[in-house]
């Protein structure tokens, strides 16, 4: 059971495979592992979708496995089977006709899908493709409101504070900020 606190958090697998242990030297090592363990200390829970599973799996680094093994060990994994949203997908992707770009919103279009079916929060380096999914929120209203925080951006974004302050919907947070 759920906390009233506590979110459920997509975390895209870039943070997994990123995330180094404790003789980690590299800043962005760094800062995934802290950001994942605060997940751990604090009441929140993390999103796997069939795919981001497999994501994981594939790319993970030994910390995240080990992360990821205590988390379940603690029942702290909400694997979901999300709807397609193929309408919204259609949407988002008709926002560019840049082929690039296209598939760039296709290949992490399961991120949102998981978000929308669960808090609506995404975790993820990848500011190409936030920048992407912040432009067709834009014209896109059902994904505006999802919240998306990258764990390396700790001056700008503060994500271990936002955790530990109940990693609420802030409006800056919005793709549509």
């Amino acid at each position: 059971m759920r906390s009233r606190n506590s979110k459920r958090l997509v975390i895209d697998t870039d943070v997994a495979q990123a995330s180094g242990d404790e003789a980690a030297t590299d800043p962005r090592a760094i800062n995934c592992r802290d950001f994942l363990k605060e997940v751990r200390t604090q009441d929140h829970r993390v999103v796997m979708t069939r795919e981001i599973s497999d994501e994981w799996k594939r790319h993970q680094s030994h910390f995240a496995f080990e992360w990821r093994v205590s988390m379940d060990a603690r029942r702290k994994i909400d694997r979901i089977n999300p709807p397609e949203y193929a309408e919204i997908q259609a949407k988002v992707t008709n926002t560019t006709s840049d082929e690039d770009e296209i598939e760039a919103l296709q290949k992490d279009f399961h991120l949102l899908q998981a978000a929308l079916t669960t808090d609506q929060t995404v975790i993820s380096l990848d500011e190409t493709v936030r920048g992407l999914f912040a432009h067709a929120s834009q014209q896109v209203g059902e994904i505006q409101h999802i919240i998306w925080v990258n764990p390396d951006r700790t001056a700008e974004e503060q994500p271990i504070a936002w955790l530990q302050n109940g990693a609420l919907p802030e409006a800056h947070r919005q793709l549509s900020a």
